[in-house]
């Protein structure tokens, strides 16, 4: 249990970071009409996306590792502090300073991730129906064909709608990495390449991949960071707890339920509370020329 909590929050570590880098990488590319992949492909000529891109590789990684140990209700409040961890590197490199307010939250955020941490317990195995596999699909591709008039909006709306999308899209992906079969150590990976290959949770992780990381590009541009990141924590965190609770047996330490319910909310409001901290400008021109 104690390497699943490192590892999730080795996780918010580098989303932390990453969203510092991708928020610059989106505010400096040209604004898309609709859903349009070819962001990405821009996207990928900077060099800050690039690296957030890696560093949310390696933070995905690392939740693989939490999803398969642990409760996706305490993994995913976890890895919800990425917000706080943004808000101390934005403090620190960006020069956003902490208001009264922000370290509030920062407080709350802690005391929400000590709560959640007490009254975990290791995650049990549970048998996964075939349907359970491909419903995670279809979500994923649901998610996708709602994103295309969405990503229609324009200004806050659009932000919000786009942010959600994705942060319901990267609920997918922890709810597809927890129901993929066979044991992923590295020592036994290979011998699961086959069914990995047949089972729809792996399908399923690609495309909500692919749609929470076009989405929520657009969304940057769509409005401020603020609008797209707050509804993106909650649907990556709530949704996918609400599953594990329901349909994938998790659970909280006996007689722990209530602590580890105040500490989850506590975990995602006080993360929502400092997603302002994303609220970073794109360097000017002038300024990207100066050696």
């Amino acid at each position: 249990m104690l390497a699943g909590l490192v590892a999730a929050a080795g996780a918010a570590w580098c989303y932390g970071v990453s969203s510092i880098l991708q928020a610059l990488a989106s505010r400096s590319a040209a604004p898309v009409e609709g859903l349009d992949p070819r962001l990405l492909v821009r996207l990928l000529r900077n060099w800050r996306y690039v690296l957030g891109v890696c560093l949310d590789g390696l933070g995905f990684l690392l939740s693989l590792v939490a999803v398969r140990s642990l409760p996706l209700f305490v993994v995913q409040s976890v890895v919800a502090s990425f917000l706080a961890i943004t808000a101390i590197l934005g403090a620190v490199f960006l020069r956003m300073p902490l208001r009264r307010l922000d370290r509030i939250g920062l407080v709350v955020v802690v005391a929400g991730l000590v709560l959640v941490g007490v009254s975990a317990t290791e995650d049990r195995s549970v048998d996964v129906s075939r349907a359970e596999q491909w419903g995670t699909l279809v979500a994923a591709v649901l998610l996708g064909l709602a994103a295309v008039p969405l990503a229609r909006l324009r200004g806050a709306a659009g932000a919000t709608a786009l942010g959600a999308v994705a942060g319901l899209a990267y609920g997918v992906t922890a709810v597809a990495s927890r129901i993929l079969p066979g044991d992923l150590s590295p020592e036994h990976l290979l011998d699961e390449v086959g069914p990995l290959l047949r089972s729809p949770a792996t399908y399923a992780l690609a495309v909500a991949g692919g749609v929470a990381m076009l989405t929520y590009s657009i969304a940057l541009q769509r409005g401020s960071v603020t609008r797209a990141t707050a509804p993106l924590v909650v649907g990556e965190t709530v949704g996918p707890a609400l599953v594990g609770l329901f349909l994938l047996g998790d659970q909280t330490r006996a007689g722990w339920g209530p602590v580890a319910a105040a500490g989850f909310l506590l975990s995602v409001c006080g993360a929502v509370s400092l997603a302002r901290h994303g609220e970073v400008e794109a360097p000017s021109e002038e300024a990207a020329s100066v050696p």
